[in-house]
């Protein structure tokens, strides 16, 4: 793993305690607060349901100011999952039936199942920044060998999903609306019902919504949010494990508080972003502790300078994330497709050595 680069995204070289330096520090922010999850809820339903009717008020006389609604309402939907993802892990309240009930309930609003996600997603913090534990609830990432020892058709599939109009255009799309319908092959009875409940739940907003604004109407709001909140969700989850000096270790090496801490990015939003996003831009934060809720992130990183010291990730250094698309294991970082030219060179002209220089004398 390298630890040394000097990118804005690159977390600091010695952070790796050992759990007993930050288990006692996250323990005090795993309580929920009743009153700020509520408040939470108000804040957050309740303005998205009022640009929902006004985005149906809209599409009579401007479908600019139907897109203007759409991008605050996507917002809103990303905050809104966030509670849903709250929920999963048992954080958001105190009360697990709590939990289960508004994580439904948001679940049907994000088009996810609750329990099959959650499932998912906890596979994921499971195995974040284990190179031999990928596949499960993460960007599909290859490593520079793999790439290069793949088929030419593996190639071009890999191109494509991490072609960023596919990434954020199409996949957000294609994930919420139709990956998520269906159970994956290894999801237990309960998770299979989830997504079976939670489909039929779906159905019943759409029937009833459609009946009260008309079809039409539906589909294209519907569709239009969902691309929005949806990409900027996948934007989000993207920058998170995907920056140039991320942690990335096989089984042997893998270490748990690295992977927090250096395979988790601290994705410094301004403030609206960072509200908007339910602060899980403290991504290092959540992984160390998935116990500790969203409105408890950030005075959990500030609490002690183990965290401070994390480098962030700002909006504008995160672009660069764009460029990263295969994992270098020999130099430790992401490295883009420009990199592959590169290694090839290298290979094909090996580096001349003193017993080739006397043959050349000779000849």
């Amino acid at each position: 793993m390298n630890t040394t680069g000097d990118s804005p995204s690159a977390p600091a070289p010695n952070l790796r305690p050992g759990p007993a330096a930050w288990k006692a520090i996250v323990r005090r922010y795993q309580e929920p607060s009743l009153g700020r999850a509520m408040w939470q809820m108000v804040n957050t339903l309740g303005p998205y349901a009022l640009l929902w009717y006004l985005m149906h008020r809209s599409l009579a006389w401007s479908w600019w100011a139907t897109l203007a609604l759409a991008i605050f309402a996507g917002l809103f939907l990303v905050r809104i999952f966030i509670i849903f993802h709250d929920c999963g892990h048992g954080s958001f309240f105190k009360s697990r039936l709590a939990n289960d009930i508004v994580g439904f309930i948001t679940g049907v609003l994000t088009l996810t199942p609750y329990y099959h996600w959650r499932w998912e997603h906890s596979i994921h913090h499971a195995s974040a920044g284990g190179l031999d534990r990928r596949g499960t609830g993460d960007v599909w990432t290859m490593t520079v060998e793999e790439y290069l020892k793949s088929s030419r058709w593996r190639r071009f599939a890999y191109r494509l999903a991490r072609n960023p109009f596919v990434l954020f255009g199409i996949a957000p799309v294609f994930l919420f609306v139709i990956r998520q319908r269906f159970s994956a092959a290894g999801a237990s009875l309960r998770e299979r019902w989830s997504v079976r409940w939670m489909n039929l739940a779906i159905l019943g907003v759409a029937a009833a919504l459609s009946w009260a604004f008309g079809i039409v109407a539906y589909v294209l709001i519907q569709l239009t949010i969902v691309m929005v909140g949806g990409a900027l969700g996948i934007w989000m989850f993207y920058v998170q494990h995907q920056f140039e000096d991320v942690y990335w270790e096989r089984d042997e090496s893998w270490d748990f508080t690295a992977a927090a801490l250096q395979g988790s990015s601290f994705y410094k939003l301004p403030k609206i972003l960072q509200w908007f996003s339910g602060n899980i831009g403290f991504h290092h934060i959540h992984h160390l502790s998935p116990r500790i809720p969203n409105y408890n992130l950030e005075r959990c990183h500030q609490a002690d300078p183990l965290f401070r010291d994390v480098k962030p990730l700002t909006l504008f250094s995160s672009l660069k994330s764009l460029s990263f698309r295969l994992w270098d294991e020999q130099r430790g970082k992401l490295v883009g497709f420009r990199h592959l030219k590169k290694l090839r060179k290298e290979r094909e002209v090996p580096p001349p050595n003193d017993h080739g220089k006397a043959q050349t004398k000779q000849g």
